[in-house]
């Protein structure tokens, strides 16, 4: 039914786009109509791909380094309360400052290649992976800490078997965010400075006026958001079935 609907929209939006371009002239350079922009998608399809690939693995690796980073972190903030105090301003700090006005640091720091486009694909994307597993590890119920206290049960035994599954649904949560932005640093970076990618790819058909391959990278960008979308929602359906069940 929402599926149908949001179909039914896009396409009422795509129909109507097309007829206001055809009416009232406007040049192809300043709004191609959807019809050049999905024919564009087909034949540069190659050249589209290509630089979807190097796009796509600075940001997995970003989301990589992320996770690998994030998940500890918020563990020890949550293990270590005056740690929590500690780090949280510097996580404040790092999205309080525009990534864009990071972009050209990094890429001094770490050159055009695929280093700068993974560093700021991690900063961006850690954040959210850690505030919200944090958050997820203090909304458990104290009494059950108390429970397995009364047990005697290790902290690593308690959050095996009591935190970790409670905060799944906010982990969860943290990483639809997480993808949903994650190519926000990898693309920035790109425009900042690189050679390859959707965001240079971009940068040069803006310069020569080929505002019809720019739309035709963000759709693929916008498809590859969409499927990082799906496939943790996907994951978040298959470890939190019990979650589902109860709701249903």
């Amino acid at each position: 039914m929402y599926r149908r609907t949001s179909l039914l929209v896009v396409a009422v939006v795509l129909l109507a786009w097309e007829a206001l371009v055809r009416t009232l002239g406007i040049p192809k350079f300043i709004l191609p109509p959807p019809s050049l922009i999905l024919s564009t998608c087909f034949y540069q399809a190659p050249l589209l791909f290509e630089n979807t690939l190097i796009t796509a693995v600075e940001i997995f690796l970003g989301l990589f380094i992320s996770l690998a980073i994030s998940i500890p972190l918020a563990i020890a903030m949550f293990r270590f309360p005056g740690m929590e105090a500690a780090v949280t301003p510097f996580l404040v700090i790092s999205q309080a400052i525009p990534i864009f006005a990071l972009a050209p640091l990094l890429v001094i720091w770490f050159g055009y290649g695929l280093i700068s486009k993974v560093v700021m694909a991690t900063i961006v994307i850690f954040f959210p992976l850690t505030v919200s597993l944090h958050s997820g590890f203090k909304q458990v119920d104290p009494d059950y800490g108390v429970l397995f206290d009364l047990l005697d049960a290790p902290f690593r035994k308690k959050m095996r078997l009591l935190y970790w599954p409670a905060a799944l649904p906010s982990f969860f949560a943290g990483l639809k965010m997480a993808v949903a932005v994650a190519t926000i640093g990898a693309v920035l970076g790109e425009w900042v400075g690189s050679q390859r990618g959707l965001g240079y790819l971009m940068i040069q058909m803006n310069a020569r006026l080929r505002t019809d391959m720019l739309f035709a990278a963000l759709v693929w960008l916008s498809a590859m958001g969409m499927g990082l979308w799906f496939v943790v929602s996907k994951l978040e359906k298959r470890f939190l079935f019990w979650l589902n069940n109860t709701k249903g």
